[in-house]
């Protein structure tokens, strides 16, 4: 009787796995009369059917599922002008599907590839957090040092590096007050002259530090700063020893006026009727925007996220930890990290990032490590609501998604 039953299972595992094959080739034939998926990988793909069960047929058939809904409302979304750019979604660190939509450049047309890279604008904050807590970790810093610690001019006194990771340092911000005090506006301006006009000047500050949360990039143009004053290297020369080239990030970049025009791979940002922007002074301040990445590059820093290949599982937890207010809500924020959640911890860990036509999603939900990128190179808040999304991912319903729009 054992053996038979050992038989039969194996006669009904060939027969799901028949069944799967069947369902996947009819799943690229369906894709294939609608213009196929183009570049567009499903998990399907990457699914090994040793050991199989039906748990994981299941799982195979509802990714497929998954994907063809997603490449329905991208395209959709594509074609009513919503989108333009590369897309990636994965659930359980499996990517469920990615793809590209629209162009690169126009005038001459360059369509989009999975490798083109986008400015990430404020999405470049998780990864500037990340690199002062490798610091912390290494014991080069502490977070209850203060800016003037470092820099002994600084005029602003109490501003911690906690403070300015949770902007909670009450510092101006730079895009606003830089525009009467710079002067070589034909030249970008560095980080070092950004302290030098703070020093020089002494802006007005917003409020004594500590007092509120307020959102401001100034705080992390000085973490940038920071970081080269502690590792002795330039900001790009540490992001791409410590974390590009360890975790295999190799079409990312911290951007560099003169050469980001040479990489190939760079994409062109464009208001919503494409009129094409401008380099201008500000681009050269880093820390707070300026890194330049791809879909799949940014993932690699999604996955390590959840591992301690860059900062340990307690500094991971830190990060996560709200300094907004004394409980989670939707508007809450850690080290780098947008937070949402309730009295049980966080739920959702994104940055979301817009400068100079380009905006981009970067959402992370940590239970079910579900993963949305979405990085455009066209202006279009449309790309925010991620409710769409949910709703096919999760078999039971969409979990609400509490997005602000992220200006840098």
């Amino acid at each position: 009787m054992g053996d038979y039953l050992l038989g039969l299972d194996r006669r009904i595992n060939c027969v799901l796995i028949i069944l799967v094959q069947l369902f996947i080739l009819e799943s690229c034939g369906e894709a294939s009369s609608r213009q196929q998926l183009n570049a567009a990988t499903t998990f399907a793909d990457t699914i090994s059917f040793e050991n199989d069960s039906l748990k994981k047929v299941r799982s195979t058939i509802n990714a497929n599922q998954k994907a063809r809904q997603l490449d329905s409302l991208f395209r959709k979304m594509a074609k009513h002008h919503l989108l333009n750019g590369d897309v990636l979604i994965a659930q359980y660190g499996q990517i469920i599907y990615k793809n590209s939509f629209g162009y690169r450049r126009r005038k001459p047309d360059d369509t989009l590839t999975l490798n083109s890279a986008f400015q990430m604008g404020s999405s470049t904050k998780p990864i500037t957090a990340t690199a002062i807590l490798m610091l912390k970790e290494k014991g080069k810093l502490n977070l209850s040092q203060t800016v003037d610690e470092f820099f002994p001019d600084f005029p602003y006194k109490k501003i911690t590096i906690k403070s300015l990771l949770t902007h909670r340092t009450g510092l101006p911000n730079y895009m606003y007050f830089c525009d009467p005090l710079y002067q070589c506006k034909e030249e970008p301006m560095s980080n070092a002259e950004l302290l030098k006009i703070m020093i020089e000047k002494h802006p007005p500050r917003y409020s004594a530090p500590n007092r509120r949360f307020q959102y401001c990039n100034t705080n992390y143009a000085l973490l940038a700063s920071i970081i080269e004053k502690v590792s002795g290297k330039s900001y790009a020369q540490f992001l791409t020893d410590e974390i590009f080239i360890p975790l295999g990030m190799t079409h990312t970049w911290v951007s560099n006026i003169p050469t980001d025009s040479l990489n190939p791979n760079k994409t062109i940002g464009y208001e919503t009727n494409w009129k094409k922007y401008d380099v201008d002074y500000l681009d050269g301040v880093l820390g707070d925007k300026n890194i330049f990445t791809t879909v799949d590059d940014l993932f690699l820093f999604d996955q390590a996220m959840y591992t301690e290949k860059l900062l340990s599982k307690a500094t991971i937890r830190e990060a996560y930890r709200g300094d907004s207010r004394k409980h989670f809500d939707n508007h809450n924020y850690g080290y780098g990290w947008r937070l949402r959640g309730d009295r049980k911890g966080v739920q959702v860990a994104y940055h979301n990032g817009w400068w100079h036509g380009y905006n981009n999603v970067f959402w992370r939900r940590l239970k079910d490590k579900t993963t949305i990128i979405i990085l455009s190179n066209k202006i279009n808040r449309g790309i925010y609501q991620v409710e769409n999304i949910l709703q096919i991912l999760d078999e039971s319903g969409s979990e609400p998604a509490a997005f602000r729009e992220e200006y840098p």
